[in-house]
């Protein structure tokens, strides 16, 4: 039962982009960069109880490093309402142009976690040549704390590559699901396409 005398808090949901050099940071060096661009922005956010209080900031996925994204996630608890284009300003201000905010808007406190929100995501790969097919494996062997796992690709692969006309890029979408997920760059090494990578960009999650 919620506390009627508990204080509010506002959910500020946040999308920003992991470009060029910013991508390949790890995706807890993201996180600690996002909290310094929070705090730079000066916004009234909540923070936790307890012995080791900290601020109330949730992430989306993490992306594997070296790949970019349009389309990243966060949540930010406040102690009280900002209009969302004051805090927009105010986060765009304080970024750095390769970890760029993009959009603010509120939601629900009880809107799922931006971890679990959007299970799909749609990723642009670009080659340096033309590719002309991609053989996708039935399965994929991935080793985790010296444990072999192995992965059938068709529970993750939501939706299969489609090449561009010219061979040069092609897009996908994974599905991330409760019992794990298959990274987008353990995908396309398993095609063969590793030296063939030149960038590989989320550009969508739903």
């Amino acid at each position: 039962m919620t506390d009627p005398n508990a204080p509010r808090v506002f959910r500020l949901r946040s999308t920003y982009v992991e470009h060029d050099r910013l991508a390949m940071l790890s995706h807890l060096e993201v996180a600690h960069a996002l909290e310094r661009v929070v705090r730079r922005a000066g916004l009234p956010f909540a923070i936790s109880q307890g012995f080791s209080p900290h601020m109330k900031i949730a992430f989306g996925s993490a992306l594997p490093v070296g790949v970019g994204s349009t389309c990243e996630i966060f949540d930010l608890q406040l102690k009280r309402y900002v209009p969302p284009a004051e805090a927009l300003e105010a986060l765009q201000a304080a970024s750095a142009p390769d970890l760029m905010v993009q959009s603010c808007a509120y939601i629900e406190n009880n809107a799922p976690a931006a971890s679990v929100a959007f299970p799909f995501s749609t990723y642009e790969v670009r080659f340096a040549g033309e590719v002309g097919s991609i053989e996708v494996p039935e399965t994929v062997t991935i080793v985790r704390k010296r444990k072999e796992k192995v992965l059938t690709v068709a529970d993750f692969l939501a939706e299969p590559f489609a090449l561009s006309p010219d061979g040069r890029s092609a897009t996908l979408t994974l599905e991330a699901k409760p019992t794990g997920s298959l990274r987008v760059d353990v995908l396309l090494e398993s095609c063969g396409l590793k030296d063939d990578v030149v960038s590989i960009t989320r550009i969508a999650q739903r």
